[in-house]
């Protein structure tokens, strides 16, 4: 069945952008930008993660929200797993939710817009899910108030000038959650490139239904 073939490609698309971006997010950035430690910001990871954005509209517009749903199932349980074998507990925990709850919400976003200008559902969608991602992740994985999670992190926790250039000082993993928001932004507008050189390819499938 043809979409059961495509499923099983979204699957395996998402599956590997998972992990791809669960091993380039071990690889900080090197050099500097207007003074800024790219490596005390960034990692690859960052570059590679909002692709599960774009893997998941795609699915959304041509088969609906209960199966992009499934896409999104099947790469958190991928997530999860590979989190908890290459990651501390907390890392994984953070990982996972921030995960689960960007794509859903990007789902729901997706198909409150789907039936606008056909930029609207894709970048709000991916924008929305990315900073309520951004937020879990970071929270979760450093912020004192989630020790609950797992021990804290020291130099996370560290007092530092925002973006390491601001006079303004707070906890370093604040900074690190902003640059690695900022990129989500940048690589959510690229991905409209491939979302609108698809829209054609790809054609809805089904009657189109806010679920």
């Amino acid at each position: 069945m043809l979409k059961t073939r495509y499923f099983l490609i979204y699957t395996l698309l998402m599956t590997l952008v998972v992990v791809a971006s669960n091993f380039l997010v071990q690889f900080p950035l090197s050099g500097s930008l207007f003074g800024i430690a790219l490596g005390d910001l960034l990692t690859w990871g960052a570059f590679t993660y909002p692709v599960a954005f774009l893997i998941t509209d795609l699915t959304n517009r041509q088969f609906g929200a209960q199966t992009a749903r499934k896409v999104v199932f099947a790469g958190f349980v991928v997530g999860v797993a590979l989190s908890f074998v290459t990651a501390q507990p907390r890392i994984a925990i953070a990982s996972g939710s921030a995960y689960l709850l960007g794509q859903l919400l990007d789902i729901a976003v997706f198909n409150r817009l789907r039936r606008q200008a056909w930029w609207r559902a894709p970048l709000f969608g991916s924008l929305i899910g990315s900073a309520l991602d951004t937020t879990i992740f970071f929270s979760f994985a450093f912020a004192a108030s989630f020790a609950i999670f797992g021990p804290n992190d020291p130099f996370a926790l560290e007092a530092a000038p925002i973006l390491g250039v601001f006079s303004t000082e707070a906890p370093r993993w604040m900074s690190w959650a902003i640059g690695d928001f900022s990129v989500k932004l940048l690589v959510g507008l690229v991905m409209l490139l491939p979302y609108g050189a698809l829209m054609n390819v790809l054609k809805p499938m089904q009657p189109a239904r806010a679920s």
